[in-house]
């Protein structure tokens, strides 16, 4: 067999043609110190704050501290393979998640990482979860309604669509029944909810998933959860998680509800973070920058203007207060970032007055912009009513001989406090809303026993929808009442079939 040369330096000349020098260089670092979830690595000089970087055994770290000869970074999963003088590697990538209309139905991690046993999350696209809040060029006054289903909040302290309405407690007051209600009531509202639980028992936040399911709310919901289990990192990126895959939403034209619960938590896991990474402590050990990391979040919820697609991110982050103490430290911080607060108090809540929401406290700073024309109409003076009826019912407890107009007023606040009170997981359309509030501030339930009120309601409600359906069609197409002598002979019909209890 012999060999013939043009083969030979045809195939060489062919290798030579695809021959490809390329020489990687990637920055590795090593690892002097790793424990409580925080390592200290040497020789990434060029790593970016924020930046992702992977250990030799496959976790991720993100960089946070960057010093003179090591950066801090904190470790994003289990750390009990990583030892000294492990190796570290550069992605040159900012933390990021997955975005976009595959998450929804799902429950994920902050990593964008699927935890609910439903197989991989087929997503393109991705966004960094720090990024700048929208300029106020971009922004419009808040003007449509977010209705959250509950009486006492549309009538009292309405959300609008864009707003940060911070929910205040004590723990066990309702508070994440108030933001499970409003998810369940976006049902028609062409709405995107994302719910983000921090640092949660794995079973509250099962209960709660199987809850949106069982509603049927998971079509338009996605979870977030770090649960306590979780490493502090985790918990502390789980909101702004929770954003970056709202505002994908929201640059495209949507509208987007998201539930921080609660920011507490993931404020205790950032000073916990801090102190591990050596940085100086604050009041409360807190950290200088604890106020920033609520800033930075909330100002991400905002109202798009026409130009930008109009599209919105509500915000109804959570905190919890010790004894009721709203002046604590992280609670004012919030109240000052956000446009008004829902104050859920534990002696209402105990006196069987749920949602417990203490109408003095709560206030809206977005007020009528937010809610419908017939609902300003309706609810106007209820607030004053039921401030002053709060003050006369302690008051009333020291005299018996009042005189007629104040026990008006006692009655008048009493059947009030009755149809402010809602079941659990059921929420209430806004024009049915309107119906019961009509009759109850033009005193036409001043004749029913307060023991009745909560029985006339159920009847009058569903009495509506057989027999007067063109009045609530009217109020929830224009957002207008229709005419009063209309609603008037609507209410006294149905009086006259109600029966009053022995």
């Amino acid at each position: 067999m012999s060999i013939k040369a043009e083969e030979i330096s045809a195939l060489i000349k062919k290798q030579i043609e695809n021959y490809q020098s390329e020489i990687q260089v990637s920055d590795v670092g090593t690892v002097i110190v790793v424990g409580d979830g925080i390592a200290r690595v040497h020789g990434l000089d060029n790593v970016m704050a924020g930046e992702l970087v992977e250990f030799s055994n496959g976790v991720m770290g993100m960089a946070q501290n960057l010093e003179e000869n090591n950066v801090g970074i904190v470790i994003l999963g289990p750390y009990s393979d990583i030892r000294e003088g492990s190796e570290v590697r550069r992605t040159g990538r900012i933390m990021e998640v997955p975005v976009g209309e595959e998450l929804i139905g799902r429950v994920v991690n902050p990593l964008g990482q699927p935890v609910d046993g439903l197989g991989p999350i087929n997503t393109t696209k991705t966004r960094p979860i720090e990024s700048p809040a929208t300029g106020v060029m971009d922004r419009k006054s808040v003007h449509e309604p977010l209705q959250t289903g509950i009486k006492a909040i549309d009538a009292l302290v309405p959300i609008g669509r864009g707003q940060r309405e911070l929910i205040i407690g004590d723990r066990q007051t309702g508070k994440t029944s108030v933001a499970i209600d409003t998810i369940l009531n976006q049902a028609d509202q062409n709405m995107i909810c994302i719910y983000v639980a921090i640092g949660q028992k794995e079973s509250t936040v099962r209960g709660t998933v199987e809850t949106l399911r069982k509603h049927g709310a998971l079509d338009y919901t996605i979870v977030v959860t770090a649960s306590a289990s979780q490493p502090a990192p985790l918990l502390y990126l789980a909101p702004y998680a929770g954003v970056t895959m709202g505002e994908e939403f929201m640059f495209n034209g949507k509208h987007v509800l998201v539930v921080y619960d609660d920011l507490s938590k993931q404020a205790s896991a950032y000073r916990e973070l801090s102190l591990l990474l050596r940085r100086p402590p604050g009041r409360e050990a807190f950290p200088g920058d604890v106020f920033y990391l609520h800033s930075r979040l909330l100002e991400r919820a905002a109202k798009l203007n026409d130009t930008h697609g109009a599209g919105s991110i509500t915000a109804l982050p959570f905190v919890e207060t010790q004894a009721g103490d709203i002046s604590a430290y992280i609670p004012t911080n919030v109240i000052s970032i956000t446009d008004g607060q829902i104050f859920l108090q534990s002696d209402l809540f105990f006196s069987g007055v749920r949602p417990a929401i203490n109408a003095g406290l709560s206030v809206s700073r977005v007020g009528g912009s937010a809610q419908i024309k017939a609902m300003k109409k309706v609810a106007g003076t209820l607030r004053l009513d039921l401030a002053s009826f709060r003050e006369l019912e302690a008051f009333a407890q020291f005299g018996s001989d009042l005189d007629k107009s104040t026990q008006a007023k006692l009655a008048r606040g009493a059947r009030t406090v009755e149809v402010l009170k809602q079941d659990l997981n059921k929420p209430i359309k806004v024009e049915k809303q309107v119906m019961i509030l009509f009759a109850l501030t033009r005193g036409h339930l001043d004749s029913i026993p307060v023991g009745d009120i909560g029985r006339f309601e159920d009847e009058f409600l569903s009495w509506l929808d057989r027999n007067h359906q063109q009045v609530l069609d009217h109020i929830r197409t224009t957002g207008d009442l229709p005419k009063e002598d209309e609603i008037v002979a609507a209410i006294n019909e149905f009086k006259k079939s109600f029966v009053i209890s022995e």
